[in-house]
């Protein structure tokens, strides 16, 4: 008899990988599979960055690393947050850890107790929820639309606040929509928040790098929010470093001693030959990632340019992360080759079995009237996908 706990029966599948490995199985049966379904920069990582990793090996680091991370990588993220988010942070407040998930899943333990409240902004990273759940905490999804661009506002946000809210996300640039918010959107935000001290604030930054003339505002900049905000960074998207797996925080100093020591007993400390890297990569002038930035901002610009000829996929204008996020509600209720489009979820099946186009549907977003494109894949790659999607949808 198999007897799993409740904890892991109620944690649903990740849907962005439950799709990408649909799509791979696909892809082993002989299909020609597109996959747009995962946030995976298509390029190498750069090679001064592997110079690095490989002069750490001949260094003969191979030993356990500290549980918080290497004292010259804690350092070196200390300088990037002064440099480039304007945020002054020590060492004893930094802890490193296996990829940014990790880091976000180490805050929600430390913080929050059964029955608390999450607050979340939609759409959201579809991890966001599971991980109030594993903390077996009560997420609250905060609902926008294409209208909005999918931002939240001030009035929304108090209406959502409970007496046991005890976190809020915030990520921007946002995972599934591409949205930035500006300071002033956030400073607006923090206003509402000067009300409950007791709310604490996850800023996930982990796309700042990637934006396209909205510049990063980070949430802990303002001063009233400081000492309540843990940001969450990572080389994972910038650097094109996922399988790297490190994320870091910059946070109050109780709370990255709490994240050490949950640390410590789950993973301990990360890779030593990727910290060594890392070091490299967050003291690397950001000039260096331009030029991937660059290529991304093209592939918007195609990709939104190509749905403008698809009947029922509306978008708005994404100003960072390398995500499309349509509308694609106008299909609800249509049958098309034989197949009922009943909600985002059976629309995302329909362009995977007729298209071979992987997608992700919104629902697992928060957003259910979306589905996501990652345009982290080639120039060649999205052409054809859009064709694909055209002609089964026309």
């Amino acid at each position: 008899m198999q007897q799993l706990s409740d904890r892991i029966n109620r944690l649903p599948v990740s849907e962005t990988l439950a799709m990408a490995a649909k799509a791979r199985e696909l892809k082993a049966q002989g299909k020609d599979i597109i996959s747009l379904s995962l946030g995976e920069p298509d390029f190498n990582t750069p090679d001064f960055i592997k110079d690095a990793a490989i002069q750490a090996i001949n260094d003969n680091y191979n030993s356990y690393t500290p549980v918080d991370g290497y004292l010259e990588l804690k350092e070196a993220i200390c300088r990037k947050f002064k440099r480039d988010n304007n945020l002054t942070y020590t060492p004893d407040q930094v802890v490193v850890s296996t990829g940014a998930k990790q880091s976000i899943a180490n805050v929600a333990m430390v913080l929050l107790n059964p029955g608390d409240d999450v607050l979340l902004p939609a759409p959201y990273w579809v991890s966001y929820s599971a991980i109030s759940i594993l903390a077996e905490a009560n997420y609250i999804e905060i609902p926008s639309t294409i209208e909005t661009d999918f931002k939240i506002t001030p009035t929304q946000l108090e209406a959502a606040i409970t007496p046991k809210t005890k976190l809020i996300f915030f990520n921007s640039p946002n995972n599934p929509s591409g949205t930035v918010y500006t300071e002033s959107e956030y400073r607006a935000l923090a206003e509402v928040l000067e009300k409950y001290p007791d709310i604490y604030i996850l800023s996930d930054e982990i796309y700042e790098h990637i934006n396209y003339g909205e510049p990063n505002f980070s949430f802990a900049a303002i001063p009233s929010m400081y000492n309540r905000t843990v940001t969450v960074n990572g080389v994972a998207k910038a650097f094109a470093m996922t399988g790297w797996r490190i994320g870091y925080i910059g946070a109050p100093a109780w709370i990255a001693k709490a994240c050490t020591k949950m640390q410590g007993q789950i993973t301990s400390g990360t890779n030593c030959i990727a910290q060594r890297a890392t070091i490299t990569a967050v003291d690397a002038p950001v000039s260096k990632i331009q030029y991937m930035v660059d290529e991304f901002h093209k592939r918007r610009d195609l990709v939104l340019s190509l749905l403008k000829d698809i009947k029922g996929m509306e978008a708005n204008e994404p100003k960072g992360a390398f995500y499309v996020f349509p509308d694609i509600s106008y299909y609800f209720g249509k049958t098309i080759h034989g197949i009922t489009i009943s909600n985002a979820s059976d629309f995302s099946m329909f362009l995977l079995e007729k298209a071979n186009v992987a997608t992700v549907s919104g629902e697992a977003f928060g957003a259910p009237n979306n589905i996501r494109l990652s345009y982290a894949a080639s120039t060649e790659e999205l052409k054809e996908a859009l064709r694909r999607i055209k002609e089964v949808l026309n």
